[in-house]
């Protein structure tokens, strides 16, 4: 049985989709962008930052779901450009420095809003 998750700790859905999912002891985010959610600005031209917010965001969803950051399996992370993964890649080994969870990364032609990086992750129940 499918259950949405949902967090007012990330940002609202922007079209029609859940923040994310959960079923079977797996919760599932959407993408996450990098909105600062004191603001409500969408961080641009700082991939260091927008790769934290996108991960705060994530995190939101995960919790909100029954999960926490160390229950995270699998991450996938859509760049805008490539040449931001050393930085992308550093943000993530201070937040999982220990246990990582698996991680895709791929460039892509165009995020929502423009964004620079959005991220999406596999997390399980704890």
């Amino acid at each position: 049985m499918k259950t949405i998750v949902s967090s007012p700790k990330a940002p609202a859905p922007i079209g029609a989709y859940s923040q994310g999912t959960s079923a079977d002891g797996l919760i599932f985010t959407s993408g996450q962008l990098p909105v600062d959610m004191i603001s409500g600005a969408l961080i641009r031209d700082d991939i260091v930052r927008a790769t934290r917010a996108a991960l705060e965001n994530v995190i939101a969803v995960v919790e909100a779901g029954g999960g926490n950051r160390d229950s995270i399996l699998k991450l996938t992370v859509f760049l805008k450009d490539l040449e931001n993964f050393a930085d992308v890649n550093a943000v993530f080994a201070g937040i999982f420095a220990q246990n990582p969870p698996a991680r895709s990364a791929v460039q892509v032609a165009r995020l929502p809003k423009d964004a620079d990086i959005e991220i999406e992750a596999v997390a399980a129940k704890i």
